[in-house]
């Protein structure tokens, strides 16, 4: 596998608009690396706020966007996603802003994995505008039963995120 679009992106996270922030997977090397996109929209929620005349995105969101391209990572790796489990950001550490994020620039988000212990991955990540980095972190995350799953009923199919 080397690419995914919207559509399979959505069958192996859990997030929908407006906090979907992956469009497209342009490379995955599983157990190793992955390159996905985000393009940054003046429509986006939340630059009516994050500042009116002058929107730049936020950089928790960079950092959202980062961390969903490496959940994306490690569910193609072999984590266990699915609606009772999914997985969840326990560390941020080296992180960096260089630029800022504005509207029209496409993101190239990178993930690749420095260490995976059990269900612990620890990712460097980058988001790249035009190959100039705009802000950089250390991600560690693992998977973990979801708040609230509940077993499927016997002789029920194993439910999906399904591509609405």
């Amino acid at each position: 596998m080397t690419s995914l679009n919207i559509n399979q992106i959505k069958r192996y996270l859990p997030h929908r608009y407006p906090f979907l922030l992956v469009d497209a997977v342009d490379e995955v090397v599983p157990n190793e690396s992955i390159r996905a996109r985000k393009s940054v929209s003046v429509n986006e929620p939340f630059f009516a706020g994050h500042f009116p005349g002058n929107p730049v995105m936020p950089g928790v969101l960079q950092i959202e966007a980062m961390a969903q391209a490496g959940a994306l990572l490690a569910a193609v790796s072999g984590a266990r996603l699915d609606p009772d489990n999914a997985v969840y950001v326990t560390g941020i550490t080296d992180c960096r802003f260089k630029r800022p994020v504005v509207p029209g620039d496409v993101l190239e988000l990178r993930a690749a994995i420095s260490k995976r212990k059990l269900s612990v991955w620890k990712l460097a990540c980058e988001a790249r505008v035009n190959g100039a980095v705009a802000s950089s972190a250390v991600i560690t995350a693992t998977t973990a039963r979801a708040p609230g799953a509940t077993q499927t009923p016997d002789g029920f199919p194993e439910p999906g995120f399904g591509s609405e």
